[in-house]
């Protein structure tokens, strides 16, 4: 409807006050009113005696289904609300409350606020059909007459779809819906590390409240080409089989992908617990978990002193599948508030299946077309302006960086399903753990032909990378060499040799939960490996050894140790020297187990 269609529309308008106003009073309000509205205004009077000396303006029309309606609220009660608003706005953005106090209440001045308002249609399964709201956003806050807030996630010619952040008994049809102005978002601070909260933001650990120090978006534009530089520091898991192979840098983002139960989160947990003193903020994102495994997870970070540097953000699955839908931006937007602060995050989406199935569920309820696997067509969008957001910034932008490690699960393997293919697609690389080899005793169960890192050796230290060499060309021979002599009972001795090599290798790349190697073990472990020192060692014995072979070289070598992980470099003495000892000590327990 243009200006001139709206100007032919008398709207009518209901003064509530406790006296009337003046005719000069009566004037202005008209003025101000058709100058607001582009249209006719008829002002009446109502008497109103709650209102004191102010006054309260009602406004409502509606014409060919465009309907206009709201408050500007005048009264005692509206100036201060307007100015509470104001003084919160003052401390959420500058903190020192008593000289903003002061300088709020010496400068402020009160103004006509106008209040949209709408009428629920429909409610239902966390859904509201909501209509009479004609400028509000996409992703803009709602809040509804029972207090709860949602969403704007659907937006029609005539009603738009709204998804709750809390319970929809108290809202019914004909409820009152007011729009905030606002977008969703999370209040952030440096208070949330080491707490448990929820998709908005609400501490849940039952430690007391957080106080902000800003707020966040949840949804945000992903930094551009200019705005980041290319990834080249290691975030380093500390599992040998991932830093060796498939190195992470930071700012990458990296997918966990496997069937249910073959250790994806164990991947996650184990390199949270190796940023310890590294300066790295963790947050770890549950969505449709059970508590329960949230609470056991908290409890093991807590136990290895890793809640100190880390943040859970939880919807679980008895949560509503708006929060669900919302956890992971909320959780993204947590870590840019640290990133831009010039620091170093690790993210982790445990896991994207059932975000995709959340937002499945909310796309159907809001009568979106259905199409592959009943997703709408619009979850690849979905994840990728998720994940983008994971960047190493430019040094102009303060050098900060956040790494993401989505989780996926698959069904028997299959990773050409519809999300694990979009997903893998997004991501920097995939680190693929395979039911067979999990089944087989194998932890971390990493396929090695299926996982791969699209960073590669740039964000490993040259210390890393000379030592790793080629033990993916190795294993990858092994496990061919392996499938091969299946039909062949008659080997030949080189062939025989080889067979051992690897399952060497494979031994050595077992590793016990919750106990991350060090950078210097993770070099010592593959120099000697790589060189044959362990050919004659039955690999049953090869755990053993590989504890005893760390302390035994961390005693007699503790420098090289130290310069190894402090500076990431190997000089070729360094490196003669941790072979040799290694050796030395072979021969050692060789001679003993002979007494």
């Amino acid at each position: 409807m243009n200006e001139r269609e709206i100007r032919k529309v008398e709207i009518q308008a209901f003064i509530y006050s406790a006296n009337p106003p003046t005719e000069e009073q009566k004037q202005q309000i008209q003025d101000f009113l058709e100058s607001e509205f582009c249209s006719t205004v008829n002002v009446v009077w109502k008497k109103d005696a709650e209102n004191g000396n102010g006054f309260r303006i009602e406004v409502g029309t509606s014409v060919y289904k465009w309907s206009l309606n709201g408050i500007y609220d005048w009264s005692i009660e509206g100036k201060r609300r307007q100015l509470k608003e104001k003084i919160h706005q003052a401390i959420a953005e500058k903190g020192n409350v008593m000289p903003l106090i002061k300088e709020t209440l010496a400068n402020w001045k009160p103004s006509p606020t106008f209040d949209s308002f709408g009428t629920v249609l429909t409610v239902g399964d966390g859904i509201a059909t909501v209509t009479g709201l004609k400028s509000v956003a996409y992703g803009e806050i709602l809040i509804f007459g029972s207090g709860v807030r949602g969403m704007v996630q659907e937006l029609k010619q005539d009603s738009i779809g709204c998804i709750l952040f809390g319970d929809d008994q108290d809202i019914t049809e004909g409820s009152a819906v007011k729009s905030t102005g606002k977008v969703a978002g999370i209040p952030v601070g440096e208070e949330y590390i080491g707490r448990v909260i929820d998709a908005l933001g609400t501490p849940i650990d039952g430690k007391g409240s957080i106080h902000a120090e800003g707020y966040y978006p949840i949804e945000s534009p992903a930094p551009g080409i200019i705005d980041r530089q290319p990834v080249n520091k290691p975030m380093e898991t500390g599992l040998l089989a991932i830093d060796s192979m498939f190195p992470i840098g930071r700012g990458q983002r990296e997918l966990i992908i496997g069937d249910r139960q073959t250790g994806k989160t164990a991947i996650a947990l184990d390199t949270i617990l190796n940023q310890q003193g590294k300066d790295v903020i963790c947050i770890y994102v549950a969505i449709g978990q059970k508590a329960s495994s949230v609470a056991q997870l908290a409890q093991t970070l807590r136990r290895h002193h890793a809640m100190e540097y880390s943040i859970i953000v939880n919807a679980s699955a008895s949560d509503p599948a708006p929060l669900q839908y919302i956890a992971p931006y909320a959780g993204c937007a947590l870590g840019e508030y640290f990133m831009h602060k010039g620091k170093d995050v690790l993210i982790v989406y445990d896991d994207l299946s059932k975000h995709a199935i959340a937002y499945r569920a909310l796309s159907l309820l809001l009568e979106r077309s259905p199409g592959r696997e009943a997703y709408p067509g619009d979850v690849f969008y979905l994840h990728s302006r998720l994940l983008e957001r994971s960047a190493h910034l430019s040094d102009a932008l303060g050098g900060g960086s956040m790494t993401a490690l989505p989780i996926v699960e698959t069904q028997a393997g299959d990773v050409s399903a519809y999300i694990p293919t979009n997903i893998i697609s997004i991501t920097d690389g995939q680190i693929f753990l395979e039911s067979d080899l999990f089944f087989a005793g194998q932890r971390p169960a990493v396929n090695v032909g299926l996982s791969v890192s699209r960073v590669g050796g740039a964000a490993q230290t040259k210390a890393m990378k000379s030592a790793a060499g080629a033990i993916r060309l190795n294993l990858a021979q092994y496990r061919e060499m392996e499938v091969f002599t299946q039909f062949s009972s008659d080997l030949d001795n080189t062939t025989k040799r080889q067979l051992q090599f690897g399952q060497t290798l494979m031994q050595l790349l077992k590793q016990d939960q919750y106990h991350p190697y060090r950078q210097h073990e993770q070099v010592i472990l593959l120099l000697t490996a790589l060189s044959h020192t362990f050919q004659d060692v039955p690999p049953e014995e090869i755990p053993g050894i590989v504890r005893e072979l760390l302390t035994s070289i961390q005693d007699t070598l503790p420098d090289i140790c130290t310069e190894i992980d402090r500076s990431g470099t190997l000089s070729e003495e360094n490196k003669q020297q941790i072979l040799q000892n290694a050796k030395q000590y072979l021969e050692n327990r060789k001679m003993q187990k002979s007494k």
